[in-house]
């Protein structure tokens, strides 16, 4: 069960494996692009280019779709970023029950957007939990946990094709072995990484440098942080540390290395950014026929 590309890596080892996936489980169809085209999940691509039946229930609550689940009579079901909340009929459906891959180190970011808020928050060790499912958000017990490096450059677009594979990684060797022991979580030490609302994207540059740069990166590539300088709107893809001082807001310098701007403390380097109805452009490309 999984919807975006995240989940493709481990159902591709899996696969790659020699277990049987007996059916994937995905989002239904969304409209996407300038058509409005219907346009498949990347899980549900990579399914159907191996030949694996696909399901799309537009709710786990319908008694046809718990049905059709338990009728599998899996050993397990393996839960990848799916995007619906498994009731208990479903929890339950499988020998082993379901078994989800979650991109943080539980129980430190539990719900929608870990990996976002990891590099929002500057974080810098990060990892997958392999864990069993239970009722409540993210709370089940933890059965394998794998660690990486976030380093301080990295956006949360590099950190997700990181802990794509790492829970490739992580779900193979589950599945291969015996004898795991389920530890439960912490609660008190629980975090929530809440889903990224919209409100939150704008830069404020009121706050200090090192802040300012962990959102463009823990956005960057999607949804983007952006920010209103001169006037316009711009959407602020890739950035570093500066080195300037100023009024929070002022914009320092523009040179082919970045366009400076200061915050409440330091200042930020925005190399790459993107217009309204622009393509996305270096700083270098941007100022060779815009000045801010």
């Amino acid at each position: 069960m999984g919807t975006p590309d995240f989940a493709v890596a481990p159902l591709k080892r899996i696969f790659e494996d020699g277990h049987r996936v007996s059916l994937v489980i995905t989002q239904p169809d969304k409209q996407r692009g300038r058509g409005m085209a219907f346009t498949p999940s990347p899980v549900k691509a990579y399914a159907i280019e191996k030949g694996i039946p696909v399901y799309q229930p537009a709710t786990l609550r319908d008694e046809e779709a718990q049905r059709i689940i338990k009728a599998e009579n899996a050993d397990y079901i393996v839960v990848a970023a799916y995007g619906k909340i498994l009731p208990p009929e479903v929890l339950g459906a499988a020998k082993g029950g379901c078994i989800n891959i979650h991109a943080s180190l539980l129980p430190r970011h539990r719900g929608a957007a870990p990996i976002n808020r990891a590099v929002m928050e500057g974080d810098t060790v990060g990892g997958v939990t392999v864990m069993q499912m239970a009722e409540g958000l993210d709370t089940g017990d933890m059965i394998l946990v794998k660690e990486t490096p976030i380093s301080s450059t990295m956006t949360a677009g590099e950190y997700h094709d990181v802990l794509a594979a790492l829970g490739a990684d992580a779900i193979s060797e589950f599945l291969a072995g015996e004898g795991f022991v389920p530890v439960k979580q912490d609660d008190s030490l629980a975090t929530y990484a809440a889903k990224i609302e919209k409100s939150e994207t704008e830069v404020d540059f009121d706050t200090d440098s090192v802040s300012v740069y962990n959102k463009i990166r823990g956005l960057s590539p999607y949804p983007s942080a952006f920010a209103i300088i001169g006037g316009k709107r711009y959407k602020l893809i890739s950035a570093k540390l500066g080195n300037g001082t100023g009024v929070a807001g002022q914009v320092l310098s523009q040179t082919a290395d970045g366009i400076e701007i200061a915050c409440g403390t330091g200042s930020v380097l925005i190399t790459e950014l993107q217009a309204e109805g622009k393509r996305r452009m270096t700083a270098a490309e941007f100022l060779a026929g815009n000045r801010i």
